[in-house]
């Protein structure tokens, strides 16, 4: 049994990690509460009401893996606030770094992003593409990345970081502003309304489950070959956003259309990644689009 520290643990993607480690681990949540996507957590979970930017070097001095999910995630917002942003994705990832840096962690698994590439310059988006966010949001997680495979360099921290594209689960918040297309589709056609397509909807992108994305962290956490890299964590598949909002529509049989507005400012038009490093390592993403999106018809 380990001891698995994840900040962010109540969050989308930092919940399912609790899911599935909890069974046969020791789970530890450090959460400033400020983006929850449930409040109930099993029962032999911690959660510690904490900000990563607090001291921490106790909590990560005795765990045996770091799962670095935390961040502040509304790409506006960084627009808005750039300072703000890079004192949560900078400084708060760097407190953890060196915390780290006299603990015995067997891995350091930092949650990067797909905005680190910017507008794609050729696709499929390779990890040795250029990186050139559009957003501060993107130049900080950049910056956490750098960090991150600085201080394996310099001080032999196990770190991995994984960029992953455009994650979606039912735990996404329909109702923020900043949440997925998937989520903001899902819940207008779920309540008979036209789903809402900016632009010809020809748009691509790379929409990966969470639950690939766990698995994907499982395998970081497992391989040596994973130490100092970096990983898309994708599923190497484009799918265009009119075939995304027909395949919600089909999933709920409303009888509602496309309805297509003005184009957004500065909307990228192709995402896809490359996949290729994460599939040597032994990534298999299993879950389809269509079999993924089935599960927000629960809720």
């Amino acid at each position: 049994m380990q001891k698995i520290l994840i900040t962010g643990g109540l969050g989308q993607v930092g919940s399912y990690l609790v899911d599935r480690f909890h069974e046969n681990n020791e789970v530890v949540v450090v959460d400033n509460h400020s983006s929850t996507t449930r409040e109930i957590v099993p029962a032999n979970v911690e959660v510690l009401k904490m900000d990563i930017q607090d001291d921490v070097s106790d909590l990560v001095k005795s765990s045996d893996i770091l799962i670095h999910t935390a961040a502040q995630i509304s790409v506006a917002r960084s627009m808005q606030e750039p300072l703000f942003d890079a004192r949560n994705n900078v400084m708060g990832t760097l407190n953890l770094l060196e915390a780290a840096r006299d603990a015995d962690l067997e891995r350091f698994v930092y949650f990067s992003s797909a905005a680190v590439y910017g507008n794609p310059v050729e696709v499929p988006i390779t990890e040795d593409h250029p990186q050139d966010p559009l957003s501060p949001y993107g130049a900080s997680k950049l910056s956490g990345e750098k960090y991150c495979l600085m201080y394996n360099r310099a001080y032999g921290l196990p770190t991995t970081c994984i960029r992953p594209f455009n994650i979606y689960s039912p735990r996404q918040d329909p109702s923020n502003p900043y949440s997925g297309v998937i989520s903001k589709f899902m819940e207008r056609v779920r309540n008979s309304q036209d789903p809402m397509v900016f632009g010809d909807g020809e748009q691509t992108r790379d929409f990966i489950s969470v639950h690939d994305i766990v698995d994907m962290v499982e395998l970081v956490i497992e391989r040596e070959g994973a130490v100092g890299e970096v990983f898309n964590a994708a599923t190497g598949k484009s799918t265009t956003i009119n075939e995304l909002a027909n395949i919600v529509i089909d999933l709920f049989g409303k009888d509602v259309e496309i309805e297509h507005k003005q184009p957004m400012a500065g909307d990228i038009k192709h995402s896809v990644a490359d996949i290729s490093k994460a599939r040597e390592l032994g990534f298999r993403p299993k879950v389809e689009l269509k079999q993924g999106l089935e599960e927000f018809l629960n809720l």
